[in-house]
């Protein structure tokens, strides 16, 4: 690497020594040197990929209690000589397992792909100019720009630094955050006492500063942190889990009737023939089967590929999703608590009004083109104050002007290009712009005269001032002059428009700023115009008895003026008011028909969510802010917007790529009918599942022959279950899916409904399949079995087409499912009509008996059409 064995550290030398010896300078590396870096040393990146062992994922598909049972099974039949049987158990085995590897390797590749989507961005100087890059491109003797709401991209010094402080608990575990400043430190210090370097996935909470890059990638604090603990496994699902309880208790229950089975078919053969090995491996082969076809062990990997499904269609909706336990959460999410700007509006402000006590002014032009005039000549001052308070830039780029920074601060700098020339001040001192402040302070030097200016939120700079400009004179503020100001900025905000106020004084050179003893100046007024796609995903939302709540830092009338346009209505609540109100206020006023807070803090936020959740409501917050994480982690659902800090990503559960609210509607349909997918899949399994298990159970109780032979039920569970349930995992959404009320979080894994139409199809079924076997068994046994493993077929594909039914689902939709169902006939006839009738035990049936065991495919969809129908009119009725 570039540093030297030097023996002191990096915090202990000059800047001067430091950039000698990172051969750079401050203004930063040229790209053809910092390419020929990245050649050289490699990438700024953490080693974190997750290593799949193929051959290992593929023997974890055999660490089952099942699987382990059906072991069993094969080695007692190579010991009694069934080697049919073993080879047959064998190879659906191992079928079984590479299905459910596939589907892994599948998942572990869908993840790894969306981990790519969420890099983190860096400001870095090539060329003497600032420009924006993936960080991984960032090489030792970079020089970069941070501020507020950033990430820090690698091991850096600081080079200069205004008001800097740091969250490094990522690193020291310390909660607090630390102020940073450049300087030599002279002393040996631990990575939390080094305050004149920045490292790497630490994160910038307030203030700005420019550094120099001195480590990267594997290299750095963070890069050591990962050589000693790699990436953990990804933890179940909260679904997952659930299934996994559900599965074990199911197997304990199934292990109980297995036993059963094998003492009653074990006395029965011990009174009437005597016990052998022989007749214990059939009965043994018997149980084993039985608990096979009771536990749906395949469920987990349907449900990790069907959410892997998920998220690659919320991601071409450019919707990333962070953690897939989320997409789980979405369909039961009943509240989004949303901001407005940006969100719910464009975030393309433009001034329209400007005003100060001599009169008003109407700004011309469009976009952020600096075009335009005022239709009242004002004061310079104000147009002035607005443009050197400011962080942002304008540009044209291929005939479009573009913007840089904070589209309110763009816009007040496209105002000033429209009036005035650039002032010929200069800029010696800036105090940045805080959501605790509401004010950003410059201090300049014009001619030989210094002056503050400040702009911010109207209440703040007006609680600061105690004079005003009137008539180009400089007079004391009065409670009636107060009024008037106050007024006028109910009367923009009642428009929908934003302000922003103006205010300065004259100070001393060697002053530090101070916001006190203000003059106040004016005020400009600017639009942001709702989206378009914004007032039918509101309608969306009512429709889907989603609740939306908007907390906006804007005035109360502005607020409500957005929310009567797309849409929200109901009371509002101010910040002031909210500051008052302990939780149980906060929930009633909710309950009230509370739907927006204005003029909050971050902070604010965080107590909605709070009084949301305690009333039993899944929330979904967006933010973009860094104070914004503490509610977007308290949040069931936290979304950051695409222009927000890497902070705010890092702390939410998805990533909107674009601002829009209308993402956020889709994220939650898709939440819908992801879980929507699994219960169909879950529904199959455990009627089919259940059907088997019922007519074993009854014909043994009966003391008749065994209905399904072992190869039969094993068949069984890998085609007509199998299949289907694979390809449910890809099925549209049903039509209704945002026209019900959302999924109740306590709910099981399926409703009360959804639970006695797979009991009442699965009764249906064994009724009718032991009917027929019985008719049967006294002619041919063989033929009575082929007739019951035949009617468990057909039933299932009636059931696949009734669980649609259900959820609405289009019959035509879906080319795959119909694929596997065709092929799941085409394999029953294959195993009837040809040679493989001998492997299977069973006989070809004739055009009569084929007839009678198709009925039980009809009979299922019939009623399983009639449930639908009742459970959709007693929907209907409860939410009229």
């Amino acid at each position: 690497m570039l540093s030297n064995h030097s023996s002191k550290k990096t915090y202990q030398k000059s800047i001067e020594s430091l950039l000698n010896e990172f051969n750079t300078s401050v203004n930063g590396l040229s790209q053809s040197e910092a390419e020929h870096r990245v050649y050289l040393y490699g990438y700024n990146q953490l080693n974190t990929d997750i290593k799949i062992h193929k051959l290992l994922l593929f023997i974890t598909q055999f660490k089952s209690f099942i699987i382990y049972i059906l072991l069993f099974a094969v080695s007692l039949s190579l010991l009694t000589g069934e080697y049919l049987d073993a080879t047959i158990i064998s190879a659906i085995l191992i079928a079984n397992a590479l299905i459910g590897y596939f589907q892994e390797l599948s998942a572990h590749k869908s993840l790894e792909v969306l981990k790519k989507y969420n890099r983190i961005h860096a400001m870095v100087k090539r060329d003497g100019k600032f420009i924006t890059i993936d960080a991984k491109f960032l090489v030792q003797g970079d020089i970069i720009y941070v501020s507020a709401g950033d990430f820090v991209p690698a091991d850096c010094r600081l080079l200069d630094s205004d008001q800097l402080k740091v969250q490094e608990a990522v690193l020291t575990g310390e909660s607090v955050a630390v102020s940073k400043a450049p300087g030599v430190l002279r002393n040996t210090c631990q990575i939390g006492d080094q305050s004149n370097m920045l490292f790497s996935s630490t994160s910038v909470i307030d203030g700005i500063a420019t550094a120099m890059v001195v480590k990267t990638g594997e290299s750095t604090e963070m890069g050591l942190v990962t050589q000693l603990i790699r990436e953990t496994d990804e933890e179940l699902t909260p679904l997952q889990k659930k299934l996994d309880v559900f599965g074990k208790k199911l197997s304990l229950a199934i292990i109980g009737v297995c036993l059963f089975i094998f003492a009653i078919i074990a006395a029965n053969e011990y009174w009437h023939d005597g016990l052998n090995l022989m007749s214990l491996r059939d009965i043994a082969l018997i149980s084993v089967a039985l608990a096979v076809a009771a536990v749906p062990e395949g469920l987990p990997a349907v449900v990790t590929i069907t959410l892997s499904i998920g998220v690659k269609k919320l991601l071409k909706k450019r919707i990333i999703v962070k953690r897939l336990s989320s997409v789980e959460t979405l369909g039961s999410c009943d509240v989004i608590c949303t901001d407005k700007t940006g969100t719910l509006t464009r975030n393309e402000m433009k001034v329209t009004h400007a005003w100060n006590l001599d009169g008003e002014s109407l700004i011309s032009g469009e976009g952020y083109e600096p075009v335009g005039e005022q239709s009242f000549q004002l004061a310079p001052l104000i147009y002035e104050i607005g443009m050197l308070c400011n962080k942002s830039s304008v540009y044209q780029e291929q005939g479009k002007w573009l913007i840089t920074g904070d589209p309110t601060e763009a816009a007040l700098m496209v105002s000033a290009m429209k009036i005035i020339d650039t002032p010929a001040v200069d800029i010696l001192e800036v105090l940045p712009f805080d959501s605790t402040r509401k004010k950003m302070s410059v201090l300049v030097k014009r001619a030989t005269e210094y002056f503050v200016y400040t702009k911010g939120a109207p209440d703040p700079i007006l609680e600061s001032c105690t004079h005003v400009s009137l008539h180009n004179k400089i007079i004391p503020i009065t409670d009636s002059l107060r009024t008037t100001i106050r007024s006028q900025i109910n009367h923009y905000a009642s428009q929908a428009l934003r302000v922003i106020a103006m205010a300065y004084k004259q100070t001393q050179s060697d002053e530090k700023i101070s916001e006190d003893g203000l003059v106040f100046v004016g005020l400009q007024a600017m639009i942001d115009p709702p989206r378009e796609d914004v007032i039918e995903s509101i309608r969306k939302t009512k429709e889907a008895g989603v609740r939306v709540i908007m907390i906006t830092g804007d005035y109360k009338e502005t607020a409500m003026a957005i929310g009567k346009i797309i849409g929200i209505n109901g009371r509002c609540i101010e910040g002031s008011e909210l500051s008052e109100m302990d939780e149980k206020e906060i929930q009633n006023n909710l309950s009230d028909g509370v739907n927006i807070f204005s003029r909050t803090v971050p902070k604010d936020k965080q107590k909605i969510v709070t009084a949301l959740q305690r009333q039993g409501s899944v929330v979904a917050m967006t933010g973009d802010g860094i104070n914004d994480a503490p509610a977007l982690k308290k949040a069931d659902i936290g979304v950051a917007v695409g222009s927000g800090t890497d902070v705010a990503k890092e702390a939410s559960d998805f990533i909107l790529l674009s601002n829009s609210f209308s993402h956020v509607v889709n994220a939650i349909e898709e939440g819908r009918g992801i879980y929507d997918n699994i219960q169909k899949t879950i529904m199959l399994l455990m009627s089919g599942n259940l059907s088997e298990v019922l007519i074993v159970v009854l014909a043994v109780i009966m003391g008749w022959d065994l209905p399904l032979t072992v190869i039969m039920i094993l068949w069984i569970n890998l085609v007509s279950d199998g299949a289907p349930a694979l390809a449910l995992a890809i099925d549209p959404y049903g039509k209704n899916i945002m026209q019900r009320p959302p999924r109740r979080s306590d709910e099981g894994i399926m409703t009360a409904n959804q639970t006695y139409f797979v009991v009442l199809l699965a009764l249906i079924t064994t009724a009718y399949a032991l009917v027929l076997f019985n008719n049967y068994a006294h002619t041919s046994l063989i033929m009575a079995q082929t007739i019951v493993f035949n009617v468990i077929i057909v039933a299932e594909i009636g059931l696949v087409f009734a669980i649609r039914l259900l959820f609405e689902t289009p019959l035509r939709s879906n080319l795959w499912l119909w694929v596997t169902v065709l092929m799941t006939v085409l394999l029953q006839i294959i195993i009837m009509y040809t040679p493989a009738a001998k492997i299977f035990s069973v006989v070809a049936l004739d055009i009569t008996v084929l007839f009678r065991v198709m009925f039980i495919g009809f009979l299922v969809l019939l009623s399983g059409t009639l449930l639908s129908f009742i459970y959709r009119k007693k929907s209907t009725q409860n939410n009229t």
